[in-house]
């Protein structure tokens, strides 16, 4: 199997989408050990809105400790009872958890030969998910990789809808520190998406 995703060629351009897709599910699927923390600090952005959000992002990680980065991601998504944020799908689009988008979804990802890995409890339309299953359609990680046309497809049904106000809420939520510079990175990362997807064809 790594074999075949090792001869897979994925223009350079997509692997960098995926890279960024992959990296937001990863800091959103919980809160980043010291390596994580130390990689996001020495990254570098242009002068370009996602850009600028990855260099803030670098300069606020850098000086944040994973001890309280974890209270910060613990009162954004944990809480109790609940956390400030609910980062699911069916709750941005219809007010409730596990409602019709996450059916839809379950049946994309079936389609696709996605599955949800055995020690993860979430449903799978949570924000985190939907950034890996992106990434890893860009890249073959479930098969061939995903074409435009799908990667389209799947995006404006399960992402482009409500990831934006996802990340909006993320950067003014009142616990937000190191992940109000998170949720400005997925913001502007969304606005590109969702344009470049449009001038799509198809």
């Amino acid at each position: 199997m790594t074999l075949m995703q090792d001869t897979v060629q994925v223009p350079e351009e997509d692997r960098l989408r995926a890279d960024l897709y992959n990296y937001l599910g990863l800091m959103l699927a919980g809160p980043p050990d010291t390596m994580l923390l130390e990689q996001t600090a020495g990254l570098s952005g242009d002068d370009s809105p996602l850009g600028q959000a990855i260099s803030t992002l670098a300069r606020v990680a850098k000086v944040s400790k994973p001890r309280t980065v974890l209270s910060e991601f613990n009162a954004l998504f944990i809480g109790l009872g609940r956390g400030e944020l609910l980062p699911y799908a069916s709750y941005y689009l219809t007010g409730f958890l596990n409602e019709k988008p996450l059916a839809q979804l379950r049946n994309d990802m079936a389609q696709r030969g996605i599955t949800r890995a055995e020690n993860v409890y979430e449903p799978e339309d949570n924000i985190a998910s939907l950034m890996e299953m992106m990434g890893g359609m860009i890249v073959g990680r479930f098969g061939a990789p995903a074409t435009l046309e799908d990667q389209k497809t799947f995006f404006n049904k399960h992402i482009g809808p409500w990831a934006g106000h996802f990340y909006s809420d993320l950067e003014a939520a009142k616990n937000s520190v190191l992940y109000a510079s998170v949720g400005g990175v997925g913001k502007a990362f969304m606005e590109i998406e969702r344009e470049a997807f449009r001038m799509t064809a198809g």
